[in-house]
């Protein structure tokens, strides 16, 4: 009997994920091995565990997961400033490089906007936030947790 994916299974599959435009944001095919994670515990956006639900090895689905079921709507006045200061001096800061920043959460995506002799600006949103994600989806392995 075929195991199928339940909340707590440890799953084993390949993706492409793709924007509204057809352009790759992700793949672990590209990577050459699969991704691992545990569903239903918040290992992955919530749109795809609601996804994978009920699907067992070998099977293969595409399907669009909305903005607010992937990384959240973008919200435009969620930005900080930090001192240049803060970077390197050697580094090269230009706009539109994405780069880890320390939150109170843990590190955060941060898109860099405009730099001047004193600071920084960065966009804290998720680079995919505000985005439609679909993703090609084939199932390696399950294991029932």
């Amino acid at each position: 009997m075929t195991s199928t994916i339940t909340t707590g299974s440890r799953v084993s599959l390949h993706y492409v994920g793709t924007l509204e435009n057809g352009d790759v944001f992700d793949s672990s095919r590209e990577r050459g091995e699969p991704l691992n994670v545990v569903t239903g515990v918040g290992q992955i956006i919530p749109g795809m565990d609601t996804e994978l639900e009920g699907m067992a090895t070998g099977d293969t689905k595409t399907f669009t997961v909305t903005a607010e079921e992937a990384y959240g709507s973008r919200q435009e006045d969620f930005t900080t400033d930090v001192p240049r200061s803060a970077f390197p001096e050697e580094m090269d800061l230009n706009t539109g490089m994405v780069i880890p920043l320390q939150g109170p959460d843990g590190n955060v995506l941060a898109t860099l906007m405009s730099t001047t002799d004193e600071t920084a600006t960065f966009d804290l949103n998720h680079p995919l936030a505000g985005k439609d994600l679909t993703f090609d989806v084939e199932i390696i392995s399950v294991e029932v947790g």
